[in-house]
């Protein structure tokens, strides 16, 4: 009996190896490009998809957010300082007819498309900028990107600038300027109040002028400071007035001529 079904044994394995090669299952993240003798038949997926084998080809094309990493980039800036730049690209397919019919390696066109990008933008700013503003040059970036790349069916989610690295004379030249604006800050806000502390104290000698009582108590108030202290030494202020009395007698009294002086 097993000898009548020899013959049918090997029709039955081709059979099975057919339908092993034709039955394919794409995850939720998948979606399969299917050529039909070379032409585009239509993307199918997720789930059980059936190819015939010999006459349909299945390309799988991932969906997922890919990360991808721009190497470092020399870069001139706008006020001629070399610098070397990278950054983190991260985009997704869109439209999977597109990426696979449009350009043979999305993700190898939109990393040398990055790298070119990365240095044009960079070069239009100047040192500072590119320090201080990288949320705006990577939003210029990832707009260029994405228009770029819109029409393989890429969508370019996000751009960030990893590191902007200097040489150490550079590094040394910031450095000094910083430390350069810092004292002409400190110098400023010193001048500030300077200026604040002189029109505080016209304002006082204006109220003690109009009032005299208050001048008295300033002067009270100046010897129980200086009572408080352990000095040798005390200073007791005089009122002007009775420094006046002692002034105009001897202003009044009358010159001796010069040849009568003794």
């Amino acid at each position: 009996m097993l000898g009548n079904l020899i013959p049918y044994i090997a029709p039955l394995v081709i059979l099975l190896i057919i339908l092993g090669s034709a039955i394919r299952i794409l995850p939720e993240y998948e979606r399969g490009v299917v050529f039909f003798l070379g032409r585009f038949q239509g993307v199918k997926g997720p789930g059980l998809i059936i190819v015939i084998p010999g006459i349909q080809q299945l390309i799988r094309v991932d969906l997922r957010v890919i990360t991808l990493d721009v190497p470092s980039q020399d870069v001139i800036s706008k006020d001629n300082v070399t610098v070397k730049v990278n950054a983190v690209l991260y985009f997704r397919v869109v439209d999977p007819e597109k990426a696979i019919i449009r350009v043979e390696n999305y993700g190898a066109a939109t990393s040398q498309l990055s790298q070119t990008t990365l240095r044009s933008v960079m070069g239009k700013h100047d040192l500072d900028e590119m320090l201080s503003e990288r949320d705006k040059i990577n939003a210029d970036i990832q707009e260029i990107l994405d228009a770029q790349t819109e029409e393989w069916g890429i969508k370019v989610a996000n751009v960030e600038i990893k590191h902007v690295d200097l040489d150490e004379s550079m590094i040394r030249a910031i450095a000094r300027q910083a430390e350069a604006e810092r004292e002409r800050r400190a110098k400023v806000i010193h001048a500030d109040g300077e200026f604040q502390a002189s029109q505080k104290l016209v304002e006082a000698a204006d109220v003690m002028s109009r009032n005299p009582a208050a001048l008295q108590l300033r002067y009270l108030q100046t010897l129980a400071d200086m009572s408080n202290n352990n000095s040798s030494t005390i200073v007791f202020p005089l009122p002007m007035d009775i420094m006046k009395s002692f002034i105009k007698p001897a202003a009044n009294e009358p010159r001796k001529p010069d040849g009568n002086q003794d």
